[in-house]
């Protein structure tokens, strides 16, 4: 991992070894960052403030090894990513003024996909997952997700049950609270549609009845200009000697026939002069037939301009047009249908929330079951870590309660409060020696029995499912002595499987792991490439006799180091 310009470091390379890692310095020197830096390239919150004074931005960047086949890289695959020799390139940059910007794989990411991939590929812990710990939200979160498929299967049908039992109360709940308005936009439906039914309008009605009142309304005009133009084209049998449009185009049809045959261009004329003729008599039949049906009929038009009033009514309400009140009409008996249908469908829906219910009971009690066989056996899954943790009397266990609400769901004959995680209210009690009564964490443990629980917890999750590389961040604060020696003893362990890395200040615990790296300032207060190296040999125990006393030359320091050191071969 390469970190540019976040908090105290300017520049530094930290490679972390399998096995047990630990990350020792003196207060203040960075050793947090190393966490930090971590917590960002797998999506953690970009705070600017994290970014060295000075700088225009902070630059943490990993290769990180992934396993194959597993959900990281098919994650990493879907965003574009590029693995190679199955590691994974992430980089993560942080400006002064907020912005933050993720790489995987050599492509660009929304930060949010590197949140996903850190489930499967690092635990990390520090003092605020100790105090996340203290939720009981998240001691069920824990407890079911040590429990596996036995609470994942029924856990998954109760989500979908509760999904639509909510769906379903949001339903009922509307048609019920709102059935005044709902029959009164019924009663508003069902007159307008009986004034529509009243009219009885056909489509395209309202035009045909315009039409119809213009032509009526202009009728004797309508039959003189007719029977003028007939005249014009035919000729008027009240004056014979009139010249008509049909007998000069007869004329000029006989002036060319008598000629056409010697030239084609004038036959050619001849024969459209012949088709205007043929024309204009078809024109001047349909205007004689046009004047003779044209009648002014005053009654008809009265009739037409009622009718026409009583579908400007509706238009008036309902739509532009008759075709727009028609659509309307159409709706609207669908719609009212849909209302009418409310007491059908309140029924419906009753039903169907009383057996989801009764379906959501029998998966709570289900869920309830698996939750308690598995906190048997993770509670004695711990209680049996926390004897190798310096805690031989210590007892954990789990409190599975639920909290009756008449409004509830029944489970085992009682009615008693549901949310989307079942019915059970989870609780980690610790009685931390023989004759305490069990005791909530919160309240039963201190400062250095609370940061032994946690690990043990997670070591008890590394059997059942087990992360490539758990991260520690002073989770042995409050401990020291025989605990600490314990502690590390016990990471020791845990690296055998995973990656452990732990940024601690107690030598106990550093003296166990692998490798030691030690972050130190230079003298301007930044921490540069050389200002985080692995200790081995006698640096190692110069270190080691600084965590112990203070003073790296200290005669008696450098003895205990070297027995602390020896120790933990012994043990490995």
């Amino acid at each position: 991992m390469r970190i540019r310009s976040l908090g105290v470091i300017d520049d530094a390379v930290v490679e972390l070894s399998p096995g047990f890692t630990a990350v020792t310095g003196e207060t203040g020197a960075g050793k947090t960052m190393v966490v930090t830096s971590l917590g960002l390239l797998l999506g953690g919150r970009a705070d600017p403030a994290l970014v060295r004074i000075g700088a225009k931005n902070a630059v943490v960047e990993g290769r990180i090894s992934v396993p194959p086949g597993g959900s990281a890289v098919l994650r990493a695959e879907e965003a574009g990513a590029e693995l190679e020799d199955g590691t994974l390139l992430i980089s993560r940059t942080v400006s002064a003024e907020g912005r933050s910007r993720a790489h995987l794989g050599g492509r660009s990411v929304p930060v949010g996909v590197l949140a996903e991939l850190a489930d499967e590929l690092v635990a990390v812990h520090g003092q605020t997952d100790q105090q996340g710990l203290l939720k009981q939200s998240r001691q069920r979160q824990a407890l079911d997700r040590y429990a596996g498929d036995a609470v994942t299967g029924p856990l998954t049908k109760y989500a979908e049950a509760y999904r639509r039992l909510r769906a379903v109360a949001v339903e009922l709940d509307e048609i019920t609270t709102r059935a005044r308005e709902r029959a009164q936009e019924a009663d508003m439906l069902r007159y307008g549609l009986d004034e529509i039914a009243g009219v009885e309008p056909r489509p395209g009605e309202d035009v045909e009845l315009a039409a119809e009142a213009e032509r009526l309304g202009h009728a004797e005009a309508l039959a003189s200009a007719a029977t003028v133009a007939h005249a014009a084209l035919a000729g008027n049998p009240e004056d014979p000697e009139g010249i008509d449009a049909a007998t000069l185009v007869a004329g000029a049809q006989r002036a060319l026939e008598a000629v056409r045959s010697h030239d084609s261009e004038l036959a050619s004329l001849t024969d459209r002069i012949g088709e205007i003729g043929i024309l204009l008599g078809d024109v001047a039949g349909e205007l004689a037939g046009y004047a003779d049906d044209l009648d002014a009929d005053p009654l008809r038009l009265a009739a037409v301009e009622e009718r026409r009033a009583a579908l400007n009514a509706l238009t008036r309400k309902y739509g532009a047009d008759i075709t727009a009140v028609l659509a309307y009409a159409e709706q609207g008996a669908s719609r009212l249908t849909e209302l009418d249908g409310d007491d059908e469908r309140i029924d419906e829906l009753t039903a169907e929330r009383d057996a989801l219910r009764g379906e959501l009971g029998g998966l709570a009690q289900a869920l309830t079951d698996a939750r308690t066989e598995a906190a048997e056996r993770f509670a004695a899954a711990v209680t049996a870590e926390l004897a190798s943790l310096a805690m031989p009397h210590a007892r954990v266990s789990f409190e599975i309660r639920q909290t009756e609400d008449s409004e509830g769901v029944e489970v085992g004959g009682r009615a008693v409060a549901y949310g989307p995680s079942g019915v059970d209210e989870v609780e980690l009690l610790l009685a931390p020696h023989p004759g305490a009564p069990p005791r909530p964490i919160a309240k039963g443990a201190s400062g250095g029995e609370l940061s032994r629980v946690m690990l043990a917890v997670e070591v008890v999750f590394a059997g059942t499912d087990p992360v490539p590389t758990y991260l520690f961040d002073e989770v042995d604060a409050g401990v020291g002595g025989k605990a600490a020696v314990e502690i590390g003893r016990r990471l020791a362990k845990l690296a055998k499987t995973a990656q452990v890395v732990v940024v601690t200040h107690l030598p106990q615990v550093a003296a166990f792991a692998d490798r030691q790296l030690l972050v130190e300032k230079t003298n301007d207060g930044s921490v540069t490439r050389s200002g985080v190296k692995v200790l081995e040999g006698e640096d190692r125990v110069r270190e080691l006799s600084r965590m112990l006393a203070g003073q790296e030359d200290s005669e008696t320091a450098r003895a205990h180091a070297e027995e602390l050191l020896a120790t933990a071969r012994a043990d490995g």
